[in-house]
């Protein structure tokens, strides 16, 4: 299919994913209810897996698109046109919630910002992110990308990995395990409320992410053997 069109589709894909997983953030402002964002997030990822996997694989997340790259199952040029829409996606992710829920989505929810928790290290907010995009891209080699999955259970087993890898580092890094999930509400907080969020925490969540995606696939392929992914 056309590059636009598949660009579009992440675009669109992610956009949703940020209005989904960060306006429950917003909504639920500091209840603390981890599993209602993990929720939220799991099953944004599962039904948009199931609705436009078809049209562009539905990788959502420049970390994934990289990883990909990195094991020569993606050109190089799909995956500048990919990231490009995926954090230009996010962005408009984040205005949407703005305009729908107005600043409070900034005061209450931080627009549903990441951050390491109180008392941990930028150092342990990276490993945590580095673990749990391992866990993420492991799975998602494993049932979308090895030629051998059963067909059918991704969207499943993919938005099942992010609800399970949020609740268990979500109180710790934040649980983006997405570059453009978190530069979208960053930069949009940049604009209105002058976080400076972009430049101190930001770099957390691609360092991480990127680095536990590609180290996946890597694995993955050793373990699973070229012939079959």
């Amino acid at each position: 299919m056309d590059l636009l069109k598949r660009s579009l589709a992440e675009f669109i894909g992610t956009l949703i994913l940020v209005f989904i997983g960060c306006g429950t953030v917003c909504v639920l402002g500091g209840s603390g209810d981890l599993f209602g964002i993990a929720a939220a997030f799991g099953l944004a990822v599962c039904v948009l897996i199931y609705t436009l996997g078809t049209v562009s694989g539905c990788h959502i997340n420049p970390a994934v698109s990289v990883a990909l790259c990195a094991v020569r199952k993606f050109p190089v040029k799909d995956t500048v046109a990919y990231c490009a829409a995926q954090f230009a996606g996010a962005v408009f992710g984040a205005l949407l919630i703005l305009a729908v829920m107005g600043m409070d989505a900034l005061n209450f929810g931080g627009l549903g910002m990441t951050a390491p928790a109180a008392g941990i290290s930028s150092f342990q907010a990276v490993l945590a992110e580095f673990v749990g995009t391992f866990v993420l891209m492991l799975v998602i080699m494993g049932v979308a990308v090895d030629r051998r999955a059963a067909p059918g259970f991704a969207g499943l087993a993919i938005g099942g990995a992010v609800l399970s890898v949020i609740l268990a580092i979500g109180n710790i890094s934040g649980g983006s395990i997405n570059p453009a999930r978190t530069f979208g509400p960053d930069l949009v907080a940049l604009v209105f409320a002058g976080s400076d969020a972009l430049w101190t925490t930001f770099p957390i969540y691609v360092v991480g992410p990127v680095l536990g995606a590609v180290c996946a696939a890597v694995v993955y392929r050793g373990i699973a053997g070229r012939e079959n992914c």
